[in-house]
């Protein structure tokens, strides 16, 4: 266990992090734990390497030396795709229009199922401009004054902010030149109009 030990080492000094500091995160009574694992003369029981993966912001594989990463880099992103457009009515894990790919924290990732889409025409300006990739949190609802993706009457997704009323829904375009648009409870039921994800994070190109 000598090899993971001093990977250990090396994930703790990159951090700034002391063995004190380390011994009181996982639970040890002091310093002299860790210092027995960072040279081997203690093993470590498997469920310890991922609180030691969690605190040291790195991954099990690491630690194990079943993957090699540079010491000093942080634990690797989440890769994401990002479409072109999505269609009303297919799932966003069947829509093949991938046209790049974006990478998330894997704290993001963590809190749902994401994807990135491109942001077409000019009705979301001055913040979002054509081109700009957003990134999306698929959900089929949302809170008042948040960004969405929402379909309307089977057409293509399109990105507005979201304003609700007891008797409907407002979607709202960053753009003055464009009229908020209304829809009606029974029309949000028979257009329909559906809400497929919240905007999380704006990719802006220049």
């Amino acid at each position: 266990m000598a090899d993971i030990g001093k990977r250990i080492k090396e994930k703790r000094e990159s951090l700034g992090m002391t063995q004190e500091e380390l011994a009181a995160k996982l639970g040890y009574k002091n310093k002299s734990s860790i210092a027995k694992i960072e040279t081997g003369t203690n093993d470590i029981v498997q469920s310890k390497v991922v609180e030691f993966a969690n605190i040291l912001d790195t991954t099990v594989a690491y630690l194990m030396g079943w993957e090699t990463i540079p010491k000093n880099s942080k634990r690797k992103g989440v890769v994401i795709n990002v479409l072109g457009r999505v269609a009303a009515g297919v799932p966003i894990e069947a829509i093949e229009n991938v046209i790049d790919t974006e990478e998330i924290t894997e704290e993001l990732a963590r809190t749902g199922t994401f994807f990135g889409l491109q942001i077409h025409g000019n009705s979301m300006e001055p913040k979002m401009s054509e081109g700009d990739i957003v990134i999306v949190r698929q959900q089929d609802d949302a809170e008042s004054g948040e960004i969405v993706i929402v379909t309307v009457n089977g057409t293509d997704a399109t990105c507005k902010r979201l304003r609700k009323y007891r008797d409907g829904i407002e979607l709202i375009s960053n753009n003055p030149s464009y009229e908020p648009i209304f829809y009606t409870n029974e029309e949000i039921e028979n257009k329909p109009v559906k809400i497929i994800g919240r905007v999380v994070e704006l990719r802006a190109k220049f």
